[in-house]
């Protein structure tokens, strides 16, 4: 049984897009690529700026916290000083850091308190350290002002 089967097949039809057919549509893409090239840019700057800020930050509050251990320090050497005198613990006071580039911008203020128990006199030494710069003028919160504050509290017992 042999089945002769004929099909019908019409020939494909193939568009032509010649070139007046495609005019514009490397215009779309290249606008397309420029547009996603640009988003790109602008949060790769966006991350650079949030990198440097968190690194000012990171310097200045290093600078503040090394200001407060330099006064806790200076408070406790005109507590115990080294001649073997009596020591003055004066309760508040402010320390005027160095004027070298590490302390620039930094004041720092100093609370010493004493605490006698049982006959024996503890201090406690509280040092709050401020580190600005750009325009901290009063109070006011600007976007060009960095402000960083660190303290630090030392306790110490006299013979």
């Amino acid at each position: 049984m042999s089945h002769n089967y004929r099909l019908n097949r019409k020939p494909q039809q193939y568009v032509n897009l010649g070139a007046s057919k495609q005019k514009g549509s490397a215009l779309v893409i290249a606008v397309f690529v420029i547009i996603v090239m640009f988003l790109l840019a602008g949060t790769l700057i966006r991350m650079l700026e949030d990198g440097d800020a968190s690194v000012n930050v990171e310097v200045w509050g290093a600078r503040a916290l090394f200001s407060a251990n330099s006064a806790a320090d200076a408070e406790l050497a005109k507590l115990f000083p080294l001649s073997g005198a009596v020591g003055v613990c004066s309760a508040n006071s402010t320390w005027t850091p160095p004027s070298s580039v590490g302390f620039h911008g930094c004041s720092v203020t100093v609370t010493c308190t004493p605490i006698s128990v049982d006959g024996v006199t503890q201090y406690q030494i509280i040092s709050n350290a401020v580190c600005e710069t750009g325009d901290c003028a009063g109070n006011a919160a600007t976007t060009s002002c960095l402000r960083v504050n660190r303290q630090v509290e030392v306790e110490a017992r006299g013979n």
